[in-house]
């Protein structure tokens, strides 16, 4: 069995397949309840300030065998707790920053942002931990918690509410960002290995995110490493109305399709790489 952080003597290829944004639209929950049940989809990550979240936790309470997760929003989404509570956080109209390199300069450097950002992610584990769910993982909208900032707060609040798996954003292939936040990576992945937590090796689904169609998808199954890889979807049954513009062009019903594929689903299964979920991976690795 893998590490908790994935590294080194593993001959084994583990995959998990998930969904991001649970929560943010019917469309979405429809898709990730449609392909767990008829398709790979193993896990999802909920955000639970989503304008769905409730419809999502209901359909999740309906599907045990669904592993659902906290997808952490720091950025591009609105804040569960008012925003009068975090005004540091938000502009004019509630939302928080789209701008990722202005939100990571306010988050490290202004200490009444950084303390109303843990009043924040402090309200969405709480907000999690009263639907009842169990907490499979974590992870953060655009991949945020690979700030530091971030991963402190994170780290802090999260084993208040058993958090046992993180997904570290690592793209091996052709991920633009990803030779830029190396260093960061590495110092997540190791101070997720201090705090005993699982995360993957790998992930798949950056550089193609909104477009991991069945092509994709089976080019991608050709290629998984030794070791733990998550492929990560935004499946959807089809846009809705509001839908940020940095999104309108996801290709949400080719990604659900790729999920309920019948090619796909044979490929997966005559490969020898072995389904899993991250809780799957920390029971395993419990003393």
């Amino acid at each position: 069995m893998p590490a908790r952080t994935g590294g080194e003597g593993n001959a084994t290829r583990y995959l998990i397949v998930s969904a991001d944004d649970f929560g943010l639209s019917l469309e979405v929950n429809e898709a990730v309840e449609r392909a767990h049940r008829n398709g790979i989809l193993q896990a999802a990550s909920l955000m639970v300030a989503g304008p769905a979240a409730a419809d999502a936790v209901r359909r999740a309470r309906a599907l045990p065998s669904l592993r659902v997760g906290l997808h952490v929003v720091t950025v591009n989404g609105r804040p569960i707790l008012p925003a009068a509570r975090v005004p540091a956080l938000v502009d004019r109209d509630g939302n928080l920053p789209s701008d990722l390199v202005e939100a990571g300069v306010r988050y490290f450097f202004n200490p009444r942002a950084r303390r109303q950002l843990e009043a924040e992610i402090g309200a969405q584990f709480e907000a999690f931990d009263a639907t009842g769910l169990a907490l499979d993982h974590v992870n953060a909208q655009n991949h945020m918690h690979v700030h530091p900032t971030v991963t402190s707060i994170i780290l802090e609040i999260g084993r208040r509410y058993g958090m046992r798996a993180v997904r570290v954003p690592f793209e091996p292939l052709r991920s633009p960002g990803t030779s830029v936040l190396q260093p960061w990576l590495w110092l997540m992945r190791e101070r997720l290995r201090r705090a005993k937590l699982i995360a993957n090796d790998f992930v798949f689904g950056i550089a193609d995110s909104g477009h991991m169609t069945g092509s994709r998808v089976l080019e991608l199954l050709a290629r998984i490493p030794e070791g733990v890889s998550e492929m990560y979807f935004h499946p959807a049954t089809g846009p809705w109305p509001a839908i940020d513009p940095a999104i309108a062009d996801y290709d949400f019903a080719g990604e659900l399709a790729a999920l309920t594929s019948p090619a796909v689903r044979d490929a997966l299964a005559s490969s020898n790489i072995r389904p899993t979920t991250f809780g799957e991976l920390a029971a395993a690795d419990a003393p």
